[in-house]
């Protein structure tokens, strides 16, 4: 699991691997949120880099991310 890597990504970081997987479902901040169990202001914090998400909010986007079969857009993120 990638969750313990994704916590040690900066909020910049967060937010823009965030907006991104929100940009390629095609959803907008309230969908996205709505999917995640979040409010749209809180989706659009973490866009914005002014918070970051909660574990079990990480660990809900990487499972999205999986079924997605987007794996490789959270790699591009990780990457060392």
């Amino acid at each position: 699991m990638q969750v313990n890597k994704l916590l040690l990504m900066s909020q910049p970081q967060i937010g823009n691997l965030i907006r991104e997987i929100r940009l390629e479902t095609g959803l907008t901040q309230e969908q996205f949120a709505s999917q995640l169990g979040v409010t749209c202001s809180t989706m659009n914090r973490w866009e914005r880099g002014r918070s970051k998400p909660s574990p079990l909010a990480l660990q809900k986007i990487e499972q999205l991310l999986e079924q997605m079969s987007a794996t490789d857009l959270l790699a591009k993120y990780l990457a060392d």
